[in-house]
C-alpha cells in the first residue's frame, strides 16, 4: 500500500512581506553552489528571481517533527524542480538570473543541485543575514530558524516585486513566469 502525505496546509498572508516592494536590497554577499560569493546589491539592471524556501529534503533523512502541519513548509523539492523545468522560459520572459535561497549550508544545497539537476545556483544564508537585513519572514522548526517561502524579483538593486505567501509551491515557477510575461521591462 502506498502512503500519500496529506495536503500541506496553505499559508496565510500575514503581511510579513508587504514592506518589500520598492525597498533597496542590502549589501549582503552569500555563498553560492558555484563556489562564488554573490553580492545581492550588485546583481545588475536585469531582473533576478530569488526564491526563498525553508529546507529541501534529502532522501533517507526525516523531516523535522511536525513538518507536514506547518503551513507552507512542505514542497521545497517540487518548487525547485518547477524552477528547473521552467528555467529557459523564465530567462526568455526577462529574468537574467534565477537563484534558490535558504538557510541550509552550502554543501547540503550542492547535493540538491546535483541530485535535482538544477541549472541555476543556490544561495546559502545560514546566519539569516538577508532575512534580518530585509525583515524577511521566518519560522522555527526542528530547532532551526528557516525562511518562509517567498520570491523576490530584484532589479537595479531594488525589490521590484515580492510573491508571498507562495502556494502551492509546485506551481510557483509558473506564477513567476506569468508575472514576468505580464510585466515586461
Amino acid at each position: 500500500m502506498d502512503l500519500v502525505s496529506p495536503p500541506s496546509p496553505a499559508p496565510v498572508d500575514d503581511g510579513a512581506a508587504d514592506h518589500l516592494p520598492g525597498r533597496a536590497v542590502p549589501r549582503v554577499a552569500l555563498a553560492s553552489t558555484a563556489g562564488e560569493m554573490i553580492a545581492i546589491d550588485a546583481l545588475g539592471t536585469g531582473r533576478t528571481v530569488i526564491y526563498a524556501y525553508p529546507k529541501i529534503g534529502r532522501p533517507g533523512t526525516a523531516s523535522p517533527e511536525g513538518w507536514d502541519s506547518i503551513p507552507g513548509a512542505r514542497g521545497c523539492t517540487p518548487e525547485s524542480c518547477g524552477f528547473r523545468d521552467n528555467y529557459g522560459e523564465l530567462l526568455n520572459a526577462g529574468a537574467t538570473r534565477v537563484f534558490g535561497l535558504s538557510s541550509q549550508e552550502i554543501d547540503y544545497q550542492q547535493e540538491a543541485v546535483e541530485r535535482l539537476q538544477l541549472p541555476f545556483e543556490m544561495l546559502s544564508d545560514p546566519t539569516l543575514k538577508l532575512a534580518n537585513d530585509l525583515g524577511l519572514p521566518t519560522f522555527e522548526a526542528g530547532g532551526s530558524t528557516l525562511y518562509k517561502r517567498l520570491t523576490l524579483i530584484v532589479r537595479g538593486g531594488l525589490i521590484e516585486h515580492a510573491f508571498y505567501p507562495v502556494f502551492p509551491p509546485d506551481e510557483h515557477a509558473q506564477q513567476v513566469l506569468g508575472w514576468l510575461r505580464a510585466n515586461p521591462e
